[in-house]
């Protein structure tokens, strides 16, 4: 874990505690880098995090504030964008995961996924197909794209466990942010066996272009969740 995640984490678990109550004022720049030991742009990285998912609120003027929010919300604050970047094995690691590989191959991707991955018509992208599973039970149909040349050595052992875990634990990556477009649709007949769903289930589809710390796009992704099976959780900040 990052410094400034690791100040956010023990920040919101104050809050959590409620030695942090709502409305307190945080300690100044200064005082948390002296605190931590850390420079004032890790501090102010650890800031974003909390002003991101809803628990802190910077006042102009006068510094950074506990934002008055309920237990429910902060449960809530806690399965935020950070967490669903940290992909599938992240949003459930309280359950037994598991993935059943529909497909792996190395292909040149349609136009569309090319033009999504920013990639030339003849360069070669992984195209992976999975279908994850919590404890069990089918939760998601993933079809993902990724560049070969910003993903290199990808194997079926990475895509049968974490390729998220591939991407920042062996390759030492960092993901850094997703642009998603939601929508409703209805199941494929093949999405249905694979899903165990029945035809009037409509699914949660979640497309995704996936960004690295240094800008490079590393994914473009088609997810599609059991509509009762998945909770999209997201904080607007301004």
């Amino acid at each position: 874990m990052l410094k400034y995640e690791s100040i956010a984490q023990d920040i919101e678990a104050k809050i959590v505690s409620g030695e942090l109550r709502p409305n307190d004022r945080l300690p100044i720049m200064s005082e948390l880098c002296e605190r931590y030991g850390v420079s004032k742009i890790t501090v102010k990285k650890a800031m974003d995090i909390l002003v991101s998912r809803g628990l802190v609120i910077k006042r102009r003027g006068s510094g950074s504030f506990v934002k008055d929010v309920s237990a429910s919300q902060i449960d809530v604050s806690r399965q935020d964008i950070a967490k669903q970047l940290a992909g599938f094995s992240g949003e459930y690691s309280n359950v037994e995961v598991s993935s059943i590989v529909n497909d792996f191959s190395v292909v040149t991707p349609p136009d569309d996924v090319a033009a999504q991955l920013r990639i030339g018509p003849n360069d070669f992208a992984y195209h992976i197909c999975r279908t994850r599973l919590a404890d069990g039970v089918p939760q998601v149909v993933e079809y993902n794209y990724m560049p070969i040349n910003v993903i290199p050595g990808l194997t079926i052992e990475h895509v049968q466990s974490s390729v998220y875990g591939y991407v920042e634990g062996d390759l030492g990556l960092t993901i850094a942010s997703a642009h998603r477009a939601i929508r409703a649709v209805m199941p494929t007949k093949q999405e249905r066996l694979w899903l165990q769903v029945p035809p009037s289930m409509p699914l949660l589809e979640v497309k995704q272009v996936a960004y690295l710390s240094d800008g490079r796009i590393f994914e473009y992704s088609v997810m599609r969740h059991v509509g009762d099976r998945y909770v999209f959780y997201s904080i607007s900040t301004r």
